[in-house]
């Protein structure tokens, strides 16, 4: 039986990924400290015989028992409103634990597993984004927590497959949403449907022309798995190519919500990116991966998720 570890496996992607490697035969260890992740997230993998959880900061040295094949690090706040707040927890976590967990990796000989983002692209001036644009990040603007951390992590986890022969993989994630995402933690999805089934008018920031492509979470976790298996260093966008704007999404939650909530404007944030959109061409070829679920049919799964979560019924 292989044996993984998971960095932020409680947190929304985590946790997805937690029970889908259960179900692909693995153990997995979670380690989450909690800040941003949920416990309740495990709840389906409590009395899981291959599953075990450490309340654990992944920034300070790791140590674990026993063999490992697989060091899969996800931890890191990953909204704007978390990385804000967190923001020396933010930069520790594609840093420090990094770090630590590349030499977890290496002391074991395990295969790494790398979670980066769309943000490694920063507001980009190259549309859509392919893997090999290096990005146009502002290195001192509040949104650097995050975006140069996770350069930074990129840089670390390629230092680690040069000079030590590591085995990598290394995703960037564009948006993704879906069932566990927190309500509060400031990202447009869980935003949206919050203020509509509480009756709220949407905020929008800046005109909302600002476009975005919206991944549901089932289908960046089999893009995930695809690519654990297979032998490839480099990294590979793992999003959909489906471009939306923020006000036409804004439009389409209140319809499928069934709400009268109106749409309100708010300056734009500082360094906030005009355009999103992944170039998945290097995901095809290499995995046989698209993503499989439209956008309507996975905001309907996660409005009725949010519903139970607010106690709404409509």
């Amino acid at each position: 039986m292989k044996r993984a570890l998971v960095t932020g496996g409680a947190g929304f992607i985590g946790s997805h990924l937690c029970e889908r490697l259960i179900a692909e035969g693995f153990a997995v260890v979670c380690l989450d400290n909690l800040i941003t992740g949920d416990i309740h997230n495990l709840v389906n993998l409590k009395k899981e015989p291959k599953f075990e959880f450490l309340k654990k900061d992944a920034s300070k040295p790791i140590r674990l028992n026993g063999k490992l094949d697989w060091v899969f690090h996800f931890a890191s706040p990953a909204s704007p409103i978390d990385y804000l707040e967190l923001p020396i927890e933010t930069m520790k976590a594609g840093s420090f634990a990094v770090y630590y967990t590349l030499e977890l990796a290496k002391e074991k000989g395990a295969s790494y597993f790398l979670a980066s983002t769309s943000e490694v692209y920063g507001d980009p001036e190259v549309h859509p984004q392919k893997e090999d644009y290096w990005g146009n990040v502002n290195p001192i603007g509040p949104r650097a927590v995050y975006d140069e951390a996770k350069r930074f992590a990129e840089a670390m986890t390629h230092c680690y497959h040069r000079y030590y022969k590591l085995d990598i993989r290394h995703i960037r994630i564009f948006n993704t949403y879906g069932p566990r995402m927190r309500l509060n933690d400031g990202r447009v999805v869980p935003n949206f449907i919050g203020q509509a089934l509480l009756g709220k008018d949407l905020t929008v920031f800046g005109d909302g022309t600002q476009t975005r492509s919206f991944c549901y979470v089932d289908d960046l976790i089999e893009g995930i798995v695809r690519l654990q298996r297979k032998k490839y260093f480099k990294p590979v966008n793992l999003g959909t190519p489906v471009e939306i704007s923020i006000l036409d999404f804004a439009k389409r939650i209140i319809s499928l919500v069934g709400s009268k909530s109106k749409i309100v404007y708010k300056p734009l944030p500082e360094d906030d990116p005009k355009q999103r959109k992944p170039d998945i061409t290097l995901a095809k070829r290499i995995l046989g991966w698209e993503p499989k679920v439209g956008l309507d049919e996975g905001l309907r799964i996660t409005i009725e998720y949010f519903k139970k979560k607010l106690g709404v019924n409509l």
